[in-house]
């Protein structure tokens, strides 16, 4: 088997990657801007639930996560398909990493700003999220697109679930070959190529933020 082939057949589970990748980071995203906002403006008790969550997702294991939550809620009548397992375990672990960016780039905001926009009438919340959150986003941007590429490659997890990934598809073709240097080697490249234009994507953007602000400053 050709190397060119080798990858052409790893590809065929590309699907799957970015299925889970895409679902992952509709989890990711709405809980990295809520949990870290939470936590930025909370206090007391309620700070100590909102870190509680958030470092239950950021330190455990993503595999152990995976197998937990697999297998564990069905005992309780919950009944996910693998896709869904994955998607939102993943997801919730990469959002508490984004959680830590979010609040951040809150802490480093200039307090002037948001002391303007209430002496202008603008309640609490709509200067958070016209003012604080904008200018967040675009600080974390980096870390988002980081963290983005790292979902992609922590979608080689989800073949523990026998989701036939790309990962999936390399252990079924090296069982056959029995020589995993090529398949692992057109792995590797699978994932280069897949991860890649993100990388570009994301300093474009990064490069159209930084325009963006130094037209607005």
């Amino acid at each position: 088997m050709s190397f060119l082939h080798i990858l052409s057949e790893i590809s065929s589970g590309f699907g799957i990657t970015a299925i889970v990748t895409l679902l992952g980071l509709l989890y990711a995203i709405p809980f990295a801007l809520v949990a870290g906002v939470l936590q930025h403006f909370s206090t007391g008790i309620s700070r100590w639930i909102v870190t509680a969550i958030i470092e239950f997702w950021r330190s455990s294991s993503a595999i152990v996560l995976l197998y937990a939550f697999y297998y564990s809620l069905p005992a309780f009548g919950i009944y996910l398909s693998g896709i869904a397992v994955a998607s939102l375990v993943l997801g919730l672990n990469i959002g508490g990493y984004g959680s830590q960016s979010v609040r951040a780039a809150l802490q480093a905001l200039d307090k002037g700003q948001c002391e303007a926009g209430l002496a202008l009438g603008l309640s609490r919340s709509a200067v958070l999220g016209l003012i604080e959150l904008p200018q967040a986003i675009t600080v974390m941007m980096p870390t988002f697109i980081n963290l983005a590429i790292q979902l992609i490659k922590g979608t080689s997890l989800v073949s523990l679930l026998t989701l036939t990934d790309m990962t999936f598809r390399a252990k079924e073709i090296s069982q056959l070959s029995y020589n995993p240097v090529p398949i692992y080697s057109a792995l590797l490249l699978a994932y280069l190529i897949v991860c890649y234009p993100v990388t570009v994507l994301g300093r474009r953007l990064e490069k159209s933020l930084g325009k963006g602000r130094a037209g607005g400053s």
